[in-house]
Order: C-alpha cells, then sequence, then structure tokens
C-alpha cells in the first residue's frame, strides 16, 4: 500500500512538471507572437521554434538527421535566447535544460525582440 501511494506522489509530481514546462513554452510563443498551442503539436513545435529564433522552417529537416540535430538544437536555443535578449550562456542553458530555461523565458519579464537575420 506504502508503495502505491508514493507512486502516485511521483505521478502527480511529474505531471506538475509537464504542465509547468507546457505552460511555460505556450508563453515563449505567445510573446513571440506565434500561436502558444503550438508547443502541443509535435514536429509544429519544432518548426515554431526555428521561426521564433529567426532561422528558416527548413531547418525543422535538420532536426531529423542523428548528430546534426543536437547542433542544430544548440544553435535554435541561443537564437531563442537572443531574441528575447538574453546571453549565449542562457541559450545554453535553455539547450541543455529547456524544461526549466523555457519557463523561466515564458513566465518571466523577457519581451520579444526581432531575431538576427541569419
Amino acid at each position: 500500500m506504502e508503495c502505491t501511494k508514493s507512486g502516485l506522489i511521483i505521478v502527480i509530481i511529474y505531471l506538475a512538471i509537464i504542465v509547468l514546462e507546457i505552460a511555460g513554452w505556450w508563453l515563449v510563443f505567445q510573446k513571440a507572437g506565434r500561436p502558444g498551442w503550438g508547443i502541443l503539436i509535435p514536429i509544429d513545435n519544432v518548426y515554431l521554434m526555428c521561426k521564433v529564433a529567426g532561422r528558416p522552417g527548413w531547418w525543422l529537416i535538420l532536426f531529423l538527421i542523428p548528430i546534426v540535430n543536437i547542433v542544430i538544437a544548440i544553435i535554435v536555443a541561443i537564437d531563442i535566447a537572443k531574441a528575447f535578449a538574453k546571453n549565449t550562456g542562457f541559450g545554453v542553458g535553455l539547450a541543455l535544460l529547456g524544461c526549466i530555461f523555457g519557463p523561466i523565458l515564458g513566465f518571466g519579464e523577457a519581451t520579444y525582440t526581432q531575431p538576427a537575420e541569419h
């Protein structure tokens, strides 16, 4: 019985973290003038992240190539951070710990500026 209670608590905490992350990224997309619900649609959310970062939509294809996708994800995360007037360090944090830095960006005071042209 004790195992069931602790398992339930872990599931509730896990779901709360997922809801917090979705809400944070929803707000990031809204701040950037994109539909917040786009975070819920697989593939579309990566496309929208590319657009928020100022990268072309065809970069979505690069996310499908092993090893290359890691580099592209880091570049897009850094570009998203810069589009919100954050530094490269924040962008690396966004790439490595998106579940923490995404909500910080969404719920925080950061405002979206137009991303740099690439």
